[in-house]
């Protein structure tokens, strides 16, 4: 016996299989199969084939995606438990800084770093408060920082964190807050401060925030980001934060590279007939090159201890499909 159904509907009880119109011809209330077509069980879903009772649907943890919230409507749930969304602002430091559509004064720039991390703060979901330029006093620094403190829970500031006379965020970091370190090893981006600042007159007085102080030149503040400010926010934010997972590939050209620190350069990634990922950099690796940023479609990762490369040597890729 069988009977006809609609995609979707249930099976009558005492069936176990449903065989697709178009494999079958009817000529009244005689079926025809097609030869050797049925398969007991085919077609049929069952229940508990997707998730167990009791199990549990989604781990705490997760980073909602769009199968995620496509899964918790199909259980018929229209709330989920999740995390406060993390507060962040950002601003940018320099005499020398005007934003876009403002005239350009001999000696200065536009200012591309705060609209970089608007944009990057912008695919992890958090609440970003732009404070924009601040320029190189101490008071109006000072101001700004204890203004982030109480409004924010992490604070980036990029520029103004190397020795320079003019660096006047380091110095008020020094009077506001807990900084634990000033440096990495790491290229571009290794004058990059981290500790907390608060909104009082002196450290420990009213709220506290951390503050990630990223360096002023393009693309060392945005591989800082990826690279150290994007998985703490992850963590912050209550994320179970896996690493972003690095590719084997073959240079296809020599590199230079002095061993002592980590290099994040920038380069164009590519499948040779053999499906293997070869790779090249993009041209100049200045940290303040962001065209070549922008036409890399991957980070090329020199470990700490690596030196100078050849062509066809072995070396890591982070791709930058689902960091960027």
């Amino acid at each position: 016996a069988c009977e006809r159904l609609m995609t979707g509907a249930p099976r009558p009880a005492n069936s176990d299989t449903v065989e697709p119109q178009a494999h079958v011809s009817v000529q009244g209330d005689v079926v025809t199969f097609e030869a050797n077509a049925v398969k007991r069980g085919a077609n049929a879903r069952r229940k508990g084939e997707d998730l167990a009772r009791g199990g549990a649907a989604l781990a705490a943890g997760r980073v909602l995606r769009a199968s995620d919230i496509g899964l918790l409507a199909s259980l018929g749930l229209i709330e989920a438990h999740v995390k406060q969304r993390l507060r962040v602002a950002y601003f940018s430091t320099g005499d020398e800084l005007r934003s876009p559509g403002e005239p350009l004064e001999a000696g200065c720039i536009y200012d591309s770093n705060r609209y970089a991390l608007g944009a990057m703060l912008q695919r992890l979901n958090v609440e970003a408060i732009d404070l924009g330029v601040v320029r190189d006093d101490p008071a109006a620094l000072a101001a700004t920082l204890k203004l982030a403190a109480e409004s924010a829970d992490v604070v980036l500031t990029s520029g103004g964190v190397s020795v320079g006379e003019a660096d006047f965020t380091r110095t008020q970091l020094q009077t506001l807050g807990d900084v634990s370190f000033w440096g990495l090893a790491m290229r571009p981006g290794r004058p990059l401060a981290f500790g907390r600042i608060w909104s009082g007159e002196r450290p420990g007085a009213g709220r506290a925030a951390l503050l990630f102080g990223l360096p002023g030149n393009p693309v060392a503040t945005m591989v800082s980001f990826y690279q150290i400010v994007r998985p703490a926010l992850l963590a912050m934010a209550g994320a179970q934060a896996q690493p972003v997972p690095l590719v084997p590939a073959l240079s296809d050209q020599p590199i230079k590279k002095r061993a002592g620190r980590t290099e994040f350069q920038r380069g164009l990634a590519r499948r040779d007939a053999s499906g293997q990922w070869r790779v090249a950099p993009t041209g100049s690796q200045s940290s303040g090159a962001l065209s070549t940023m922008s036409e890399a479609n991957c980070f090329i990762v020199l470990a700490h201890e690596a030196g100078d490369l050849d062509a066809g040597d072995a070396i890591d890729i982070m791709l930058f499909d689902g960091l960027v």
